[in-house]
C-alpha cells in the first residue's frame, strides 16, 4: 500500500534510472515498464493534437519534431504512429543522454516499421539543434532543478521554429497514488517501482509550471491538466511578443 508523503513542497531526489552505471538488463526492463505506463497514460495523444494542427497549417513541407530526453522512444514512436495513421507528413526524431536508451529506441522503431531517427545528446548541456518545427519533452522536467528547468524552457523556445510542448507529472496526492499503483501493476522492475513515486515527489504543480514559463520568457504559454494527473505546457512562437515600436 502506498505510504503518503508530504507533497506541499517539491522534493527532488536522485532516481535509479538516472544512474550512469545502471545495469543494461535492468535498464532495458525498466524501459519496457515505462513503455506500458506511457501507453496507458495516453501522453502521446495530448502531445499530438497541437502537432497535428500545426502540420495541417503547414502542408507544403515535412514537419520536423524533436523529442528531447526521449528515453526508449515510447512517445516519439507513438506520435509517429499517430501521424502515419492520419497520413500526415511529419518527421520525428528523438535524443537522449543514454546510449543504451538510444539503441533501445532505434530497435523499437525498426521493429514497428516506423521512420524515426534517434541520436545521443544532452538536452541540458549540448546546443539544441535548429531546424525543428516542434521541440517537446515528456517526463523530463521533473528530473531537473527549477533553474535548469527554466533554462531548458528558454532554450527550447529559442531553438524551435513554431512549438514548445512539455508533458509531465503533477505533484499531488492523486498523482502519487496513481504512480505507485500503476508502476506495480504494469512493471516488475524495481527501478520503476522506486522511480515512479519519487518522480511525483519531484514534479511541479501547474501553477509552478506557469510561473517557470513566464520566467523563461514563454509569454502566452498555456498549461492545462490532462489524464492521468499530468499537465501539458504549450507555447508557440506566435505567442512571443513582437518588437516594441
Amino acid at each position: 500500500m502506498a505510504v503518503m508523503v508530504n507533497l506541499k513542497e517539491r522534493n527532488l531526489q536522485p532516481e535509479w534510472m538516472d544512474d550512469p552505471g545502471i545495469d543494461p538488463l535492468d535498464h532495458a526492463e525498466a524501459l519496457r515498464g515505462l513503455q506500458r505506463i506511457n501507453g496507458l497514460s495516453r501522453a502521446a495523444s495530448s502531445l499530438f493534437a497541437p502537432i497535428r494542427a500545426l502540420a495541417r497549417r503547414l502542408p507544403d513541407r515535412p514537419l520536423r519534431v524533436l523529442d528531447l530526453a526521449c528515453g526508449g522512444g515510447d512517445n516519439t514512436l507513438a506520435l509517429a504512429e499517430l501521424a502515419r495513421r492520419e497520413g500526415l507528413n511529419i518527421r520525428f526524431d528523438g535524443c537522449d543522454l543514454s546510449v543504451q536508451a538510444v539503441a533501445v529506441a532505434t530497435g523499437n522503431a525498426v521493429a514497428r516499421g516506423l521512420e524515426a531517427n534517434f541520436f545521443k545528446a544532452d538536452a541540458l548541456s549540448d546546443p539544441l539543434p535548429g531546424g525543428y518545427d516542434v521541440l517537446l519533452c515528456s517526463l523530463f522536467l521533473h528530473h531537473l532543478e527549477t533553474d535548469d528547468a527554466v533554462g531548458l524552457l528558454r532554450r527550447m523556445a529559442a531553438a524551435t521554429r513554431h512549438l514548445v510542448l512539455v508533458n509531465d507529472l503533477i505533484r499531488s496526492p492523486l498523482g502519487y497514488v496513481l504512480a505507485w499503483s500503476a508502476c506495480r501493476l504494469l512493471s516488475r522492475s524495481a527501478i520503476v517501482h522506486y522511480d515512479g513515486p519519487v518522480s511525483v515527489q519531484g514534479a511541479f504543480q501547474t501553477q509552478e509550471v506557469s510561473a517557470m514559463a513566464i520566467q523563461a520568457g514563454l509569454e502566452g504559454a498555456l498549461v492545462r491538466r490532462c489524464w492521468p494527473e499530468r499537465y501539458l505546457l504549450q507555447w508557440s512562437q506566435s505567442d512571443a511578443p513582437g518588437p516594441q515600436g
